[in-house]
């Protein structure tokens, strides 16, 4: 019976690896965009932007309203208001009419403004994702690396298990010591601990993927090789981080402009018709309606509208040093980057070179093993030295696709 409950027991768990999930990069990152309130919020915000636009277009249409005023002032012996300013009683019953007579480059201004908003949030929200992006891949190659680190060790550990089988009976012969022996048997050991230990380490990567994802997934799953690629970076003014200071001297012209236009005139018709009586003097006949022409022309406000354009002219210098710094850094990180890069590729193909030796001394030693040729500390040792160089090589690799993930960030146009 507890054969077969075993037996049970390493079946499903081989069908749960069968069967594991595979998931690649662009899986992740696009539900990590599709998940982002962010995203969304920038959206709605575009929306309500659109909204303000017609609302604008409405403030220029004409203006029709109900009016109904009706007061009584009562007085008595002398005493209440005076009845030459509230003439005792108004009532009055109007359809007023109110059109803003105001130069279509006002309104195109505004509009402008509003467009150039839009703007501003499609360029934040690519931002975003460039944000998102950059986040997700990254914990994508840890979880990657871990899982790589995984299977190199357990294939590691599968080989010296087969190693076992052939040391038991050459220690029972009498050919390796038994402390040889224990001593090879703890290298196993601690390989099984190594590998435990790296799927904890897994399951808490790819826990935080899924956080940043906005995903609950448990299943088992296995990540496919990212293929991360560098991406050559374009000039820095065809990038959309650059675009926001392009969109912001646009801005502050907009405002500069808008600035001139508030101290046009501002012309308004009026008009309105109705019921309008005190009640004094044949108040059938107060049925009626007026007319008129309403201008309002700005002439001192005490150097006001200089001030505006002094505001707008420092925030234009601001604007102007941000640019430069960020042209100063770009320039700065992409050059770190690349010579990090460089350096990452170098190690690799020197711990490459090394791989190939302890892979030829482990294959020697291991035939030497078999016939009792061999010291077991110097096979061990071999071992180790295959070990270390492979996960230096897998730490290496995994750094490599970290910096081309940071220099593809700024690729974006």
């Amino acid at each position: 019976m507890k054969k077969i409950v075993f037996l049970l027991f390493l079946f499903a768990t081989q069908l749960n690896t069968l069967f594991a999930q595979q998931k690649n990069l662009d899986f992740f990152v696009q539900s990590a965009i599709q998940n982002s309130p962010l995203l969304k919020d920038y959206q709605n915000q575009q929306l309500s932007n659109l909204i303000d636009s017609l609302r604008i277009h409405a403030l220029y249409k004409p203006q029709i309203n109900a009016v109904s005023v009706n007061t009584y002032a009562p007085s008595y012996q002398g005493w209440g208001y005076d009845g030459a300013i509230t003439n005792g009683a108004n009532f009055g019953q109007q359809i007023t009419f109110n059109q803003l007579l105001i130069g279509k480059a006002n309104m195109n201004n505004q509009q402008q403004a509003i467009q150039l908003l839009n703007q501003s949030l499609q360029v934040a929200g690519k931002i975003t994702e460039q944000d998102i992006t950059k986040a997700i891949t990254a914990q994508y190659i840890t979880a990657y690396g871990t899982q790589q680190q995984i299977q190199f060790n357990q294939e590691l550990v599968n080989l010296l298990k087969k190693e076992q089988v052939i040391l038991t009976k050459l220690t029972e012969s009498g050919i390796y010591k038994q402390t040889d022996y224990l001593s090879f048997l703890v290298t196993i050991q601690q390989q099984d601990l190594l590998v435990h230990q790296l799927q904890l380490q897994f399951k808490n990567d790819y826990g935080v993927l899924n956080y940043l994802c906005g995903l609950t997934d448990t299943s088992g799953v296995v990540l496919e090789n990212p293929n991360i690629h560098l991406v050559v970076t374009p000039e820095i003014e065809q990038t959309v981080f650059y675009q926001n200071f392009f969109l912001d001297s646009l801005k502050l012209k907009n405002s500069d402009a808008q600035i001139d236009f508030s101290y046009r005139p501002k012309v308004s018709l009026y008009a309105d018709a109705g019921y309008l009586s005190s009640f004094s003097y044949q108040a059938y006949k107060n049925f009626g309606n007026s007319f008129g022409l309403s201008v309002v022309w700005p002439i001192y406000d005490g150097k006001q509208r200089k001030m505006k354009h002094d505001k707008i002219a420092i925030a234009e210098q601001t604007r102007q040093q941000y640019r430069n710094y960020f042209k100063s850094q770009f320039q700065q990180q992409i050059a770190l980057l690349t010579q990090q890069l460089h350096s990452v590729e170098q190690l690799i193909q020197e711990y490459n070179t090394q791989i190939k030796y302890s892979q030829t001394l482990i294959e020697a030693n291991r035939k030497l093993l078999q016939t009792g040729d061999v010291i077991m500390p110097t096979y061990i040792l071999a071992i180790s030295n295959y070990l270390n160089a492979k996960n230096l090589i897998t730490q290496n690799t995994i750094s490599k696709m970290q910096i081309i993930n940071q220099i593809n960030y700024w690729n974006r146009n």
